[in-house]
């Protein structure tokens, strides 16, 4: 939210003083004297040190990482650490694992996607075009099903995705629930075909979190 409000001041700015050009300098030079730089400048080996060591050693080797990050205000023995992949590039063909049979949500500690939907107070005006969109529609189910068992259907936080059947299990098709979006963009960045394209929805649609 903090960059969001960053880049709109940037961009008042410029147009005001009749200089849209310089609306990303400004809002670079915004951006690294903020907070949100300084905070992020502390934890960015966290995810590269899990990948690189593992979850027992790297998420050890991170808090130390963290310790001296904090100290010292952003310097890290590790320097900066790359990924050497995209989130999309690293997802393995569904063959390498083992469906995971979760326990049906109890409703005490655990709850079903759609409860927590309704929660966020999330809203999309049902008449506006869906915000989600397809590259190609085919891929869905002729490339991510038999590949990666379409994890769109899984990682959504929201039940965005599905893929329906008839009862026999036959015919399967891939249904956008584009009203659910909490605008996390995780479709946008983790399908694996590259295919799902987040758009800017209508102004005032999405989660309103209204008891936060």
């Amino acid at each position: 939210m903090k960059t969001g409000m960053l880049a709109a001041d940037a961009a008042y700015d410029a147009v005001i003083a009749g200089r849209e050009g310089d609306v990303l300098t400004a809002y670079e030079e915004a951006y690294k004297t903020s907070w949100v730089y300084k905070e992020l400048k502390i934890v960015r080996n966290a995810k590269p040190l899990l990948t690189k060591f593992g979850t027992m050693i790297g998420g050890a080797v991170g808090m130390f990482d963290l310790w001296v990050n904090h100290l010292t205000g952003g310097f890290s023995f590790f320097g900066t650490m790359k990924h050497h992949k995209t989130d999309a590039a690293s997802t393995e063909l569904a063959s390498k694992h083992k469906p995971i049979a979760y326990p049906k949500p109890d409703g005490k500690l655990s709850f079903d996607k759609l409860s927590s939907v309704f929660i966020s107070n999330t809203n999309h005006a049902e008449d506006q075009p869906a915000h989600l969109k397809l590259l190609d529609p085919s891929v869905p189910i002729n490339v991510n099903l038999p590949k990666y068992g379409e994890p769109a259907r899984l990682y959504c936080p929201a039940g965005v995705y599905e893929v329906l059947r008839n009862e026999d299990g036959s015919n399967p098709r891939f249904q956008i629930n584009a009203q659910n979006c909490v605008h996390c963009k995780t479709c946008d960045i983790k399908d694996p075909s590259q295919n799902i394209v987040w758009t800017t929805p209508e102004g005032a649609g999405g989660p309103n979190y209204p008891n936060m």
